[in-house]
């Protein structure tokens, strides 16, 4: 056990050398700020690395992940998060990334109790039933879990579009805009939802509009 610990230590000198050896300056130019263009929300699963998957370097995503890749707005942990990247960051992309085979989303469809996760996992429970007809439409079990996870993915990414600082960007920066993605742990390729960011912010508006403002109108009339 300490042996395959003190390997991460080996493993980061390596990878400092060949940094170095690429770049003398690249730590001094890196500890210098960021200014990252993406916000990637993902699920802690430690198959589904943020910056590995994007093939993406240091400094050019910010990165939050929990559970489910879940967006709570009563979590200050990611509407925090949210909130620093778009008011501080300048970030254009927020990514809401879920994948297949998501242990949590399978939790969560599962009859059991399971003590200090069931707040959590309730929040996908919600998804379930918002979206229950469909699901239990789907006969195949594992098609019926892969669907519940992009849906999940779609209702988190309505939950980023209903905070005021993202509405509030939009209308004077047109950014930031809001992705929905599934990253296929079977082929290692990421899904696009393509979800229709100025369609959500429109069907949203009449209930989560929180700044006085036709967010949509307002952006094409500038």
């Amino acid at each position: 056990m300490s042996q395959s610990y003190e390997v991460i230590f080996e493993n980061n000198k390596k990878w400092v050398e060949s940094k170095i050896s690429e770049d003398p300056n690249f730590f001094s130019e890196l500890a210098k700020t960021q200014t990252p263009d993406y916000l990637y929300i993902g699920c802690s699963d430690s198959r589904a690395t943020a910056e590995e998957l994007m093939g993406a370097k240091p400094g050019e995503v910010f990165v939050h992940r929990n559970i489910a890749n879940v967006v709570n707005t009563l979590d200050m942990s990611s509407t925090a998060v949210i909130q620093y990247a778009v008011e501080h960051l300048k970030v254009k992309h927020i990514i809401v990334c879920g994948h297949y085979n998501c242990g949590g989303v399978k939790a969560a469809m599962t009859p059991q109790d399971l003590g200090l996760l069931n707040p959590w996992l309730r929040n996908i429970r919600d998804v379930y039933r918002l979206h229950q007809a469909e699901l239990d439409s789907i006969t195949d079990e594992g098609k019926r879990y892969d669907r519940l996870v992009e849906l999940n993915v779609q209702e988190q990414c309505i939950n980023v579009i209903k905070m005021a600082c993202v509405q509030e960007r939009y209308i004077l920066e047109e950014y930031p805009i809001v992705h929905g993605w599934v990253f296929d742990l079977r082929t290692g390729k990421i899904i696009d939802l393509e979800i229709d960011f100025e369609k959500t912010l429109k069907d949203i508006q009449k209930i989560y509009n929180l700044t006085s403002s036709d967010w949509v109108m307002s952006r094409k009339t500038k």
